[in-house]
């Protein structure tokens, strides 16, 4: 996903201080820092990674400085060079906040997956970690292209890069903490048989053609059918690809947007939605013809100059999140034939990530922040909590359930990890039946429209460099992140 954001009241904001200018180069620096895109005006040039500022206090973080020498044995990891420390508060579970973070001192994090005790995350250095328990537990080497999105399906882990592959790897039955790579999509097969048949070649931009099974741009988001049989994939050419999970094969390739296409979710009714650098979300419905399946473009949710930067449905199937670079989410629900629900107003900046659990929704910002949402029967939504702990924008976002707290009746408890550009993964409690800090006042309509930036919530923002959703959008078409 990229972004244009040069506006002539933000500049003269970027030199106030010093903070300001290290914060600010995050949010000038390419396409690889926020890894979506706002705008496809101009090509991609190389990263060009600025420092980010110290690690910000947070209300929760009552945890040791962070060391330069992990606690425990990374010899036999491939990558062993990155110096991660893990400091968690083992008793500390009666409380929503910070429990502890993962560092990572030489890369920004880009993707998260979490499957049961074992959280995976990619980054820009190309490698994935796989972290169990909060330390250490493998790691593995994608050798190209940075590692944008991972998804769990089994025993099977797919990941998207940069380099517009997806990669397939195998947890080894022998070891779990081995990973094996056992494919690529497309496969080196198909590629060399499409290759030699002019009838699979496609035009992907002016006098440049193409073989329609192989996306031609980065890979942003991945995304499983309901029944897990299908793997979709979206990607900055203006496409989505989607591929069956059995034999790898892709089925279809959809000119989805007329600008990259930052997020792709598989929801409900056989339906899949996708969000774009053009600010429309659309809605794609599944059928089953035959032996196969096809897609075919059902209605457009949104139409709007910002870019759509996130898509989640909650766990229960029956809400479409949407995230934007006006730092607004709007919501759509499913028992209304997906009439537009409202908008919560949450974040300064962008919002980079979404993610669900149970009937809450997570928001994650380039304001580095996290707010908290939970969904109210009849009452709309109300906000719980804003987590602040990064002091770069969160990219990324993964949640889990806690079982073992809830079997011992302390209720619905979430494990949330959130990826930063900070370089770190952090990680956090949240209990969905916290009293939230915002909610429609007695005896007054509901309010599918709530505001929560004015709350004393610890900022690590400078608010001089906070802009407006008209300077957050495409005020300038020279330059993509």
């Amino acid at each position: 996903m990229k972004n244009s954001r040069t506006s002539s009241n933000y500049d003269d904001h970027m030199a106030t201080d010093s903070n300001k200018k290290t914060f600010t180069n995050i949010l000038q620096s390419d396409q690889e820092e926020y890894s979506f895109r706002f705008s496809s005006t101009s090509e991609t040039s190389p990263a060009n990674h600025a420092p980010t500022p110290s690690d910000a206090s947070s209300p929760w973080d009552h945890s040791p400085p962070f060391s330069t020498t992990p606690p425990w044995d990374v010899s036999s990891s491939p990558l062993s060079k990155s110096p991660w420390s893990s400091h968690v508060e083992p008793d500390s579970y009666s409380y929503t906040g910070l429990m502890g973070s993962l560092v990572r001192e030489e890369g920004h994090i880009y993707s998260l997956a979490a499957a049961g005790d074992l959280l995976y995350t990619g980054s820009d250095s190309k490698n994935i970690r796989v972290w169990k328990n909060q330390k250490e537990f493998s790691g593995f080497k994608s050798n190209s292209g940075l590692v944008k999105a991972i998804i769990i399906a089994g025993e099977r882990i797919f990941s998207g890069h940069q380099d517009g592959k997806i990669r397939v790897w195998k947890v080894s039955k022998k070891d779990p903490s081995v990973h094996k790579r056992i494919g690529t999509l497309p496969t080196f097969k198909d590629t060399v048989k499409s290759s030699f048949n002019p009838n699979k070649y496609v035009e992907v931009r002016k006098s440049r053609n193409a073989i329609w099974i192989k996306h031609v741009d980065a890979i942003s988001s991945l995304s499983l059918s309901e029944d897990k049989s299908l793997l979709y994939s979206a990607s900055w050419d203006k496409t989505i690809k989607i591929w069956r999970v059995s034999d790898s094969k892709c089925l279809e390739s959809i000119s989805a947007h007329d600008d990259a296409v930052n997020s792709v979710v598989a929801g409900f009714d056989g339906l899949v939605f996708t969000g774009s650098a053009d600010g429309s979300v659309k809605v794609w419905r599944r059928e089953m013809q035959g032996k196969g399946t096809k897609h075919f473009f059902s209605q457009t949710l949104l139409k709007q100059e910002c870019a759509i930067t996130a898509l989640a449905v909650d766990s229960a199937a029956t809400i479409l999140y949407s995230g934007s670079s006006d730092g607004l989410v709007n919501f759509w629900e499913r028992d209304n034939f997906l009439s537009h629900g409202g908008v919560l107003r949450g974040h300064k900046l962008a919002v980079l990530c979404l993610a669900t659990g149970g009937n809450l929704l997570f928001s994650g910002s380039a304001d580095t922040n996290i707010c908290v949402w939970r969904r109210e029967d009849g009452l709309g939504h109300v906000c719980l909590s804003i987590l602040s702990g990064h002091s770069g924008p969160v990219k990324c976002l993964a949640v889990e359930e806690d079982k073992e707290t809830r079997s011992q009746g302390g209720g619905r408890q979430y494990m949330v990890y959130s990826g930063s550009l900070d370089k770190s993964v952090k990680i956090w409690r949240v209990s969905g039946q916290a009293a939230p800090i915002h909610s429609p006042s007695a005896g007054s309509p509901p309010q599918q429209v709530h505001q929560v930036e004015n709350y004393n919530a610890p900022q690590t923002v400078p608010s001089a460099l906070s802009f407006s959703s008209q300077s957050s959008c495409r005020v300038s078409q020279r330059r993509k992140y």
